[in-house]
């Protein structure tokens, strides 16, 4: 009993030390309702030009494979800003490709306040102008923040701001 104590606490500590893969690294994904319920209760509202929430139509914001860490990021957003936050645009067609991407959950747009700038630009780092997309802001969390013209693209990487 004590050797098969002593393993177990031996793989323990190597699976620990080590590294294995943990849930920490893996995206959990939300269904339209769980991440609308979240995003509600928070205070979050949201708004599209066609009025909907299909993942497959571009005219509709829809949080149908959000990354659980995209909508923790933006409430915690909203938390430390104390501004209204709407979203515009989700994980729908329409948008840019990629790993980060707002089709692979990593994305919202929001809509463009005085609030929201103000708090970007007091209290994250400029980055620079990036061609074709706009002027950028990282976090300290490393997420980050481009000012796209009429709303804030915001990538999170972490659900932290």
């Amino acid at each position: 009993m004590r050797i098969h104590r002593a393993l177990t606490i031996t793989a323990v500590a190597v699976a620990v030390t080590v590294g294995f893969a943990s849930p920490a690294f893996a995206a959990t994904k939300l269904t339209q309702a769980q991440a609308a319920s979240q995003l509600s209760a928070a205070g979050i509202t949201h708004s599209s030009s066609g009025g909907c929430t299909d993942r497959y139509n571009s005219t509709c914001t829809s949080y149908e494979q959000i990354n659980q860490s995209t909508v923790s990021g933006i409430i915690t957003f909203k938390r430390i800003s104390g501004c209204a936050i709407n979203i515009t645009g989700g994980t729908e067609t329409g948008h840019s490709s990629g790993t980060y991407s707002h089709w692979n959950g990593y994305k919202v747009d929001v809509s463009k306040s005085t609030c929201v700038t103000n708090y970007i630009k007091g209290h994250y780092t400029y980055v620079g102008y990036i061609s074709g997309w706009g002027y950028q802001y990282k976090a300290p969390s490393g997420n980050l923040y481009t000012d796209e013209g009429t709303h804030w693209d915001i990538l999170y990487y972490t659900c932290g701001c």
